[in-house]
């Protein structure tokens, strides 16, 4: 009899055991991989705890379509699908600065927009910062090893100039331009989203060259840019989001509102950090100055249905290539943030 009542207690009134009624979630769990490093070993242990989707970033060698298939049905085999690509033929400093020859990189890029398309892979992840400095040095926080940048280290110990003159903003706003004008049509033809990458760490010019997107009003001058194309947005970042603190003009809320609200944020990098600049150390989701929860939140508010993917994962103590424990302590802690916010925001 008490069986039955307990049993009884966990069915809905439509009839449904309660555990069938609980709220899928549309946000798709990510993580970002090496296509060349990434071992079988690796998928399988990524199978084990429940990934189902991909970024897959392919450096700056050859991609043919044949090259993505390959590692499309490679991944398949692991109940693994692609959901964003990346190929560093954007980073070519021909393109970034703007010097001879950056139509033919241009062109490896609209080729490679063409091939994701032909096998539906719906992103294509870019960043544009040349001359970009990521970290003044590795140190240790709550015993592992991750990333620290402090500004004054950098301005006075780090920094140089890495070409043989100056870029203004305009000359890299320019180039950006001409880059854009090349291939989000090309993006528009193959059925791809183009999602652009802030700058990290959020500082208007590095090593001599200017950066652009540093906060809220570079991200909406790049929207103005690309016009009204549903092709463009963004991979909001949230820890170099973050980083910036007050300067971004808008906090990581705010900009899931904005940009989010209008469909325009495509792919999310969920990491914290100890604080905004002049100085901060990267930290596991659960740490940082951010309510990682708040922000996960704030995505299903937006009914966000893209990728959301540990960043810069840290490596724990005896690990080697790919950070498997860490890994899994990011995606499990953000699973059961993102099916908290489900049940909350409904």
């Amino acid at each position: 009899m008490q069986r039955r009542r307990f049993l009884g207690s966990l069915v809905t009134a439509a009839g449904a055991p309660l555990w069938a009624q609980q709220p899928r979630a549309n946000a798709k769990l990510c993580h970002r991989l090496d296509a060349k490093s990434t071992t079988d070993d690796d998928l399988r242990f990524l199978q084990q705890i429940g990934l189902e989707w991909v970024r897959l970033e392919f450096g700056e060698g050859e991609v043919t379509l044949d090259t993505l298939r390959a590692a499309q049905q490679r991944f398949a085999r692991y109940g693994m699908r692609i959901y964003s690509g990346v190929h560093y033929a954007y980073r070519s400093r021909r393109i970034q600065l703007g010097e001879p020859g950056r139509d033919a990189d241009i062109e490896t890029y609209r080729r490679f927009l063409g091939d994701l398309g032909k096998l539906e892979i719906p992103i294509a992840s870019y960043d544009f910062h040349p001359a970009n400095t990521y970290t003044t040095k590795m140190v240790e926080h709550r015993g592992y090893a991750t990333r620290e940048f402090d500004l004054d280290d950098f301005r006075r110990r780090v920094e140089k100039r890495q070409f043989a003159r100056a870029y203004s903003a305009a000359e890299i706003w320019a180039n950006y331009i001409y880059f854009m004008k090349a291939v989000l049509p090309a993006a528009e033809e193959a059925g791809v989203k183009l999602a652009l990458h802030p700058d990290d760490p959020p500082i208007a010019e590095m090593n001599g060259v200017a950066k652009l997107f540093i906060n809220y009003e570079g991200y909406h001058r790049a929207e103005q840019i690309a016009g009204n194309s549903r092709n463009w947005g963004l991979t909001f970042c949230a820890g170099t989001w973050s980083e910036g603190g007050e300067a971004m003009g808008k906090n990581v809320l705010q900009m899931i509102a904005d940009f989010g609200g209008r469909g325009k944020i495509f792919e999310v990098h969920f990491r914290n950090v100890t604080g905004p600049l002049p100085h901060f150390d990267e930290t596991f989701p659960d740490e940082g100055y951010v309510d990682m929860y708040q922000v996960m939140k704030a995505l299903r508010e937006v009914r966000f249905n893209g990728a959301i993917e540990p960043d810069h994962v840290p490596r724990l103590t005896g690990e080697t290539g790919m950070p498997r424990a860490g890994t899994a302590y990011c995606l499990a802690y953000m699973r059961a943030l993102l099916r908290r916010a489900n049940e909350e925001v409904g």
